[in-house]
């Protein structure tokens, strides 16, 4: 597998701050190629698998779903992948982390209405087979992309 350059880093970081409203166009403005190559480098990237989709980043509070819920669960470690996958199936169920850890190696993100949902979540969590290890409420969270340049600007001027 080839590594990426400068180039698909700066359509990564650019794609990630705004994704929706950034044209081929648009990045080659910010990069020292044409509209063409940020198109083929776009589809190779796909292609490849390093960029798996465009998803919408959605406030669930907004949305009608003012609870959040992380659970950190523990899975057999033989299991994880599989749990991961079959927790992510649950009604509510927006995200699973899997970490490489033994101990609290799931950590499910819940989104509901009420206190009734999130309890139907943590039954079907528990029935799965994992061990529930806690659960909190989720305030906020704060996001920014990543910029692979390690600097506040990805053109090159």
């Amino acid at each position: 597998m080839a590594e990426l350059d400068e180039v698909d880093y700066g359509i990564l970081h650019l794609l990630q701050s705004n994704a929706r409203d950034q044209t081929p166009v648009d990045m080659a403005e910010s990069l020292p190629v044409s509209a063409q190559t940020v198109r083929n480098r776009i589809e190779k990237l796909e292609e490849r698998g390093v960029i798996e989709g465009y998803v919408p980043v959605i406030d669930y509070e907004e949305a009608g779903f003012p609870m959040r819920v992380k659970f950190a669960c523990t899975a057999p470690v033989g299991r994880r992948t599989e749990l991961a996958r079959e927790a992510l199936e649950i009604s509510n169920v927006v995200r699973v982390e899997e970490m490489l850890s033994a101990r609290r190696n799931l950590h499910p993100l819940a989104v509901a209405r009420n206190a009734d949902e999130i309890t139907a979540v943590t039954q079907a969590l528990d029935d799965l087979g994992l061990r529930i290890e806690s659960e909190r409420l989720l305030r906020t969270h704060h996001h920014r992309p990543f910029n692979h340049f390690g600097e506040d600007d990805v053109s090159n001027e």
